[in-house]
C-alpha cells in the first residue's frame, strides 16, 4: 500500500469516528435531559425531605375545563394558597394534576387551612401535597 492510499484510509477511518463521537455525545444529552414531569417530582420530593412546615391558608381550587377534547390544551388541577414566612406574606398556586392519588384522598376546599412545607431560602418554592405527605387536614 502507498503513501497516498494510507493517508487516505486514515482520513476516512478518522471521519468514521468522529460521526460516531457526535452520536455519542447526541444520545447522552437527550439522556441528560429530564422530563418536565420528573422536575416537578423532584422539586416536591426535595421539599417534602427537606421543607420547613408553617400554617396555609387554601384559598381556590381550579379544575380543569371539561369538555376539551385534547388533553394538551386542558388547564392543569391547581391549588392556590397562601402562607406568611418572617412576616411576608406569599400567595402562591401548586399543580397537583399528576397527585390524582394523594388529591381523591383528601378534602379540597377553598379557605380551608392547612401545612405547607416550603423552601427557607426561597420560601415561594413551595408544597401542600406531595406523593408522600400531605399538608390539607
Amino acid at each position: 500500500m502507498n503513501h497516498r492510499a494510507e493517508i487516505l484510509m486514515l482520513a476516512v477511518a478518522l471521519t468514521l469516528l468522529s460521526g460516531v463521537v457526535t452520536v455519542i455525545r447526541s444520545a447522552v444529552r437527550r439522556a441528560r435531559r429530564k422530563d418536565p414531569d420528573e422536575i416537578e417530582r423532584r422539586r416536591r420530593m426535595e421539599l417534602h425531605r427537606r421543607g420547613r412546615i408553617t400554617a396555609a391558608e387554601i384559598i381556590d381550587l381550579v379544575e380543569p375545563e371539561s369538555g376539551i377534547p385534547d388533553a394538551r390544551a386542558r388547564r392543569p388541577l391547581m391549588i392556590v394558597y397562601k402562607y406568611e414566612v418572617a412576616g411576608v406574606t406569599y400567595e402562591v398556586s401548586q399543580d397537583i394534576s399528576a397527585l390524582s392519588p394523594v388529591v381523591r384522598s383528601v378534602c379540597l376546599t377553598g379557605s380551608q387551612t392547612a401545612s405547607v412545607k416550603y423552601d427557607p431560602k426561597a420560601p415561594t418554592n413551595s408544597i401542600v401535597l406531595c406523593e408522600e405527605w400531605s399538608g390539607i387536614r
